[in-house]
């Protein structure tokens, strides 16, 4: 049987992307923008972002009528918006785009329902042309997914 766990104890915030700091750092819009803030606790090392999951998501719909929860694939996208933001935030990193590659190791502990607070949690582990993240996705203190996240760092004219 697996051991609960409990997001990450975080620190204090070295600095914020709100909404707008996002959209200038990553290129996804609605409706595959999956982060609504991100919080770097320390650049280069530790990252959290947060997913209000809202009933009026669009894949909700689909996924499933009368049983609304949200797809693993979408966690793991939250997750990787959130690697990326922190990344392309910084200005060694401007003008970048980040192509993801792969996840390993993607377990999913937990569904996650409309009203969650999806905080993803992605300590980066290599970054350069190839990046990696380890990340975990929390409801509350309850783990919904996690997995190692690799993007590669291209220019945007590329």
């Amino acid at each position: 049987m697996q051991e609960p766990r409990t997001p990450p104890a975080a620190g204090p915030v070295a600095r914020t992307l709100d909404i707008r700091a996002i959209l200038k750092a990553i290129p996804h819009r609605y409706p595959f923008l999956l982060i609504d803030r991100v919080e770097i606790m320390e650049d280069g090392k530790h990252v959290i972002g947060t997913k209000c999951v809202s009933a009026n998501e669009p894949f909700f719909q689909g996924h499933f009528p009368g049983h609304p929860v949200m797809p693993g694939v979408l966690i793991v996208e939250a997750m990787a918006q959130t690697a990326a933001a922190m990344v392309l935030s910084r200005p060694d990193f401007a003008g970048k785009l980040a192509y993801f590659m792969g996840i390993d190791d993607a377990k999913f502990r937990q569904p996650v329902f409309p009203g969650s607070v999806l905080k993803m949690h992605l300590e980066e582990l290599r970054i350069g042309r190839i990046g990696k993240f380890r990340g975990q996705a929390f409801v509350g203190d309850k783990l919904a997914a996690e997995g190692q996240l690799t993007f590669a760092v291209v220019d945007k004219e590329a």
